[in-house]
């Protein structure tokens, strides 16, 4: 009997050959055809977003490329081809978050501006201005996308009834976990989040019967940051109205749904589903899949970039597995 390939394998698979049909002679580093030489990362984005990311990433202070963002199967680049093309379009993006939030939007409003006064309605690896979870290190400044939580993407906009929204956006792509964290950081973890992680000091159910060391696995050592991001913005930014978090995964990679704190499997069999459990509002934290979140795209004549996304991203842009 022949084994179904892991999601992992078949996007490694598939990967392989986009890059070896599409970025030749550029694929290939170290003997993957998967991997372009980290000199030209820049090759593994869309064409028409690979100025906008240099401009961006490249700001004052920069933005920290992960670092495999010469691979195939980064999260990162990936998230980019699909959301950096709305950076500059408020409109088709203000559509984009009705679809995924429910919300009538108003209008989309920058979440930053570079140095020369131009709005991106998108921006990657945000981690605010104010350490609120308590990571900055010997009084140094955070680094975005190193060393502190920060969401993938974030963007800003006000509703009908004139709340402005933060919405903060988690993009999983081939990743499943397993093990514990490392425990030799577990003092640091508990210093930094043992009072800011429960009510009424942080997002997750005073009446949960659940320890900080039990989020100590991933994905949920991620989500608990990334909401404490969230909510402690959200009650300290007068304004930011509501703030939350869309984590965005393929439907077809079912492992990054395990349960890998054994403390929590008795909240249920799905990772995303239990830690929304535990939230205090579980309205604040939307798990949606990729194909779901970008569908309407494909009927969409504006978004012009979606035909590159299904052709480098086939499994990606196809009718979505139902969630379990």
């Amino acid at each position: 009997m022949t084994r179904r390939p892991t999601f992992d394998a078949g996007q490694r698979a598939l990967q392989g050959r986009w890059l070896s049909e599409n970025l030749a002679p550029h694929h290939g580093y170290a003997g993957a055809a998967y991997r372009v030489p980290p000199g030209e990362r820049l090759r593994n984005l869309a064409p028409s977003i690979q100025d906008a990311a240099h401009r961006l990433f490249s700001a004052e202070p920069p933005i920290q490329w992960h670092q495999h963002a010469n691979h195939g199967l980064s999260s990162q680049v990936c998230c980019l081809n699909f959301l950096l093309p709305f950076a500059e379009r408020p409109e088709l993006l203000r559509r984009w978050v009705e679809h995924v939030t429910g919300d009538q939007v108003a209008e989309m409003l920058p979440v930053e501006r570079d140095r020369a006064g131009q709005p991106w309605f998108v921006t990657f690896e945000w981690i605010g201005d104010v350490d609120h979870l308590n990571e900055a290190r010997d009084g140094a400044d955070r680094k975005r996308g190193a060393n502190a939580t920060a969401a993938d993407a974030a963007l800003l906009f006000r509703d009908v009834t004139d709340r402005t929204h933060l919405l903060l956006i988690e993009w999983k792509y081939t990743e499943k976990y397993g093990q514990p964290l490392d425990p030799k950081g577990n003092d640091t973890r508990r210093q930094r989040y043992r009072d800011i992680f429960r009510q009424p000091n942080g997002p997750i159910r005073s009446d949960a019967a659940v320890t900080l060391d039990d989020f100590f696995y991933e994905p949920f050592y991620q989500m608990l940051r990334q909401q404490m991001l969230a909510w402690h913005t959200e009650r300290t930014d007068p304004e930011i109205d509501r703030a939350r978090v869309l984590h965005l995964s393929p439907s077809g990679n079912r492992a990054l749904h395990d349960v890998t704190s054994p403390a929590l499997r008795r909240f249920g069999d799905d990772a995303f589903a239990v830690f929304r459990s535990l939230l205090t509002d579980p309205e604040d934290f939307i798990d949606m899949s990729v194909e779901d979140a970008f569908a309407p795209l494909a009927t969409w004549p504006e978004a012009d970039w979606y035909a590159w996304l299904q052709d480098r991203y086939v499994s990606l842009c196809a009718v979505s597995e139902e969630r379990g």
